[in-house]
């Protein structure tokens, strides 16, 4: 369980973050979003106890990162978008060296560190140097880092970049899979990767939290109307009429194409009950529907709706 409680941070007098709040249940794997110089990184290294906050607190499994933060980063594992990786290390001396630090028994390290490289697909570079390995590799490796020990807590910030696409599926399983064992933060500018593998997302904005709900409910509570396509076997004449009966549907288009109509509706109501009522209408005329296609927001959307005033900045 993680508990972020009124967490703000002035960098002199700018302001990075402003009273953020929220909890993070177990086994879930949550989104962390926002444009450049929202905060993001800000909170992340907070949380971390990397640096402090000005005001507000953080709990990990019950520990202030402030007060107890051997027993708090104890719980996490960390990979920021800049691995922190030792360039004159082998791969494998370095997640011993890191399973040190982490107070992975002598005794089991080796064997520890054999299962991660495992999991992350490192292990056919294992005895190589890291300032020889691709930007791949690194990435990986870096990745393996944040898995030693296994702590409750897992924060990403932005794991996947320099991977290509195999190795990209490949993490992302990686990733759904913790969510087994561990609570997974993980920050991304990549829409699809957050949609593909996150159960809550929260988007962080000129440094207040303006978003934390679940991606379903995100993008249900962010249709304001529905858009759905549709094509009929018939001609555009016919089809206009019948449509017009419909009170609550706004007509986008509509224009013959191919032998057919197609056309774009849009309803403040509930598209299920409009598919329903165009499907007897238009049976009730014997004419075919080809096509029916309910168009819905996209995460990607969504974000830009909820970060549209940002000024863009740095952290």
């Amino acid at each position: 369980m993680i508990k972020v409680s009124g967490l703000t941070k002035y960098y002199g007098s700018k302001k990075a973050i402003e009273d953020i709040s929220f909890e993070l249940e177990d086994g879930k794997i949550y989104g962390f979003l926002g444009p450049n110089g929202a905060g993001k990184s800000t909170t992340m290294n907070i949380m971390t106890g990397y640096i402090g906050a000005t005001s507000g607190t953080v709990e990990i499994n019950g520990y202030d990162i402030l007060d107890e933060p051997e027993k708090a980063k104890k719980n996490i594992g960390y990979l920021p978008e800049i691995p922190p990786l030792y360039p004159d290390m082998t791969v494998e001396e370095y997640l011993l060296f890191a399973a040190e630090l982490k107070s992975v028994p002598r005794k089991e390290r080796k064997a520890h560190v054999r299962e991660i490289e495992e999991k992350t697909g490192i292990s056919e570079v294992r005895g190589r140097l890291i300032k020889y390995l691709s930007k791949g590799y690194r990435q990986r490796v870096g990745f393996a880092q944040a898995l030693v020990s296994y702590p409750d807590v897992i924060i990403l910030d932005e794991p996947t970049v320099g991977l290509d696409p195999i190795q990209l599926n490949e993490m992302r399983d990686l990733i759904r899979s913790l969510r087994e064992k561990h609570t997974v933060i993980l920050s991304s500018h990549i829409m699809q990767e957050v949609n593909a593998v996150c159960d809550t997302i929260l988007i962080i904005n000129d440094g207040r939290l303006v978003a934390n709900d679940s991606t379903d409910n995100l993008t249900v509570s962010n249709a304001a109307s529905s858009v759905l396509n549709y094509r009929f076997k018939s001609d555009e004449k016919t089809v206009r009429e019948i449509l017009s009966s419909f009170n609550y549907v706004k007509i986008n288009n509509l224009s013959e194409e191919n032998g057919s109509v197609v056309c774009e509706l849009e309803t403040t109501l509930d598209a299920d009950k409009l598919q329903n009522d165009i499907f007897f209408a238009f049976a009730d005329k014997k004419i075919v529907i080809l096509e029916s296609r309910v168009m819905t927001k996209s995460l990607e959307d969504i974000f830009i709706d909820y970060t549209n005033s940002s000024d863009g900045g740095k952290e």
